[in-house]
């Protein structure tokens, strides 16, 4: 079974994409995730960019440990130098060159032919191995380039020392098919004298197919991102690529080296770190990846995962697959949710409940664990309030520290109490926790206007655990402390309905 290498430029190309700079601490912070995870070469940025791309490659270089860092340079001598400046203090360091190779980027961006176009490519080829023994030529717009002229190209630049030949489809114009055919062609033509990476942008959607293409027609190395961030509409993602080898080892006969369970991890950091979301269907990382609410699936699942999972959660660093309950969500997982609950009703009970269930889930978009202990608890609860809200008052200003009186009917007795917090609502429920003396943890708070104007109506929404269970609670006044109190007392009577 080969190897395929990754090479990873999330901290590189990804950061090209809008909006994802990040700084040094960041860039330190997501190369040592990088690492745990297990890419081969870690593209730290393009040192002659910016003074702050010089920083981060040379701190990078100078303290992360466990993979090749690679720093990007022009086929230009003052690039090729400052990269080199970047990386020489990296146990494992790499230059990563580039020039243009396509008649379009030749006569429009660059204004040279095709012959100084090859001069410059190997005299910096050249260059750059004086300096360091791993070197890697990228021809970009590869893709777009003479088939004839390309190889070529690569030919002289491993002559010149180049050890990784990189073919990128700057663009992402090739298909599949298209691109294999080209990755075939440059394997037949150099065999084992260097290794073949591809670099695939995903503008029609098809960056990992064609990588993945490439790795079955002789590439050695794929390129690609965490999330698939990058320039326009990304690069290949990281995390498809190396699942589709994982899970299709049998079909590829190919394998990395990552550890997949540090992907989840690695692609929260750089959401975190970039801002930029991944959107809730995308493949292996997306919020829904895991996610069933049809109820033919929730049902094979549950007798066997395999029969609608072809991959793990655990595999990717998940705890375990989400069955999301909704109108498409069918009795088994219904069933099975309750006694998650810790419910156990007779047939007829969860039928009425089922039935009531259906009802509730074409009119809301999501069914929470609450909602569903209302359906079927409703009638234990009906009525039974243990806490209920007598008096409160706040007071407090700029210098001096926000505290609530806090008067509530526990039972048929009342208990009063006083206490200081950051803000109005924090001392509210510190004294409200003191009376109760509750265990329960605060998940969430919500805030948002019922109705418009100074006097609008506020409501309050509250998420409480409490043992691994969670209930929200809700209230509205046109005093937001007073909704606030409310609501973390309808909660924990919740708790206390639940308990009774």
């Amino acid at each position: 079974m080969r190897k395929i290498k990754i090479f990873d430029t999330t901290l590189r190309d990804g950061e090209q994409s809008p909006g994802a700079s990040m700084n040094v601490d960041e860039k330190i912070q997501v190369a040592k995730q990088l690492v745990k995870l297990g890419v081969d070469i870690i593209e730290a940025g393009f040192p002659i960019a910016s003074p702050g791309d010089f920083d981060a490659v040379k701190r990078i270089a100078n303290e992360i440990r466990g993979a090749t860092i690679a720093g990007l340079a022009r086929a230009k001598e003052e690039d090729i130098k400052r990269a080199w400046e970047a990386v020489k203090d990296a146990p494992q360091k790499r230059i990563h060159t580039f020039h243009s190779t396509s008649d379009i980027h030749l006569k429009y961006q660059f204004r040279v032919s095709r012959e100084e176009a090859l001069k410059r490519s190997v005299e910096m080829v050249k260059l750059a191995r004086s300096l360091v023994e791993d070197v890697e030529f990228s021809p970009m717009d590869a893709t777009r380039t003479d088939t004839r002229y390309l190889l070529e190209v690569v030919e002289a630049v491993i002559e010149a020392g180049a050890g990784t030949v990189n073919i990128p489809d700057t663009v992402g114009y090739t298909t599949p098919s298209e691109f294999g055919a080209l990755i075939r062609a440059i394997k037949e033509k150099i065999g084992d004298r260097a290794v073949i990476s591809v670099h695939c942008h995903d503008d029609l959607g098809l960056s990992v197919a064609n990588s993945l293409s490439a790795v079955l027609n002789g590439a050695g190395q794929v390129e690609c991102t965490v999330n698939g961030i990058g320039e326009r509409a990304g690069n290949c993602s990281m995390e498809e690529v190396v699942m589709a080898l994982k899970t299709r080892r049998d079909f590829f006969d190919a394998d990395t080296d990552i550890n997949t369970k540090e992907i989840i991890r690695t692609s929260r950091l750089v959401t975190r770190i970039t801002g930029i979301p991944v959107q809730p269907n995308k493949a292996i990382v997306g919020a829904n990846a895991f996610a069933h609410e049809s109820g033919i699936h929730q049902d094979g699942l549950l007798k066997e995962k395999m029969t609608y999972e072809i991959m793990r959660p655990e595999d990717i660093g998940l705890q375990q697959t989400e069955l999301v309950l909704g109108k498409h969500s069918g009795r088994h997982a219904f069933k099975t949710r309750l006694k998650e609950l810790g419910y156990e009703l007779s047939p007829n009970e969860i039928e009425t409940a089922f039935m009531k269930f259906k009802h509730l889930s074409d009119q809301k978009k999501y069914i929470f664990d609450e909602d569903i202990e209302t359906l079927v608890s409703e009638e234990v609860s009906k009525g039974y309030e243990l806490y209920s809200l007598i008096d409160m008052s706040t007071s407090g200003g700029i210098d001096q520290k926000p505290v609530a009186a806090v008067k509530i009917k526990i039972g048929d007795e009342i208990f009063d109490r006083m206490e200081r917090g950051d803000g109005p609502v924090d001392a509210t429920y510190r004294a409200i926790a003191a009376l109760t003396d509750t265990k329960s943890n605060l998940l969430k708070f919500e805030v948002k206007s019922i109705t418009g104007g100074t006097d609008a109506l506020g409501e309050v929404l509250v998420t409480l655990e409490e043992n691994g269970r969670t209930v929200r609670g809700h209230g509205a006044d046109t005093n937001i402390i007073i909704a606030a109190a409310k609501a973390y007392l309808n909660a924990l009577n919740k708790l206390a309905a639940r308990k009774k």
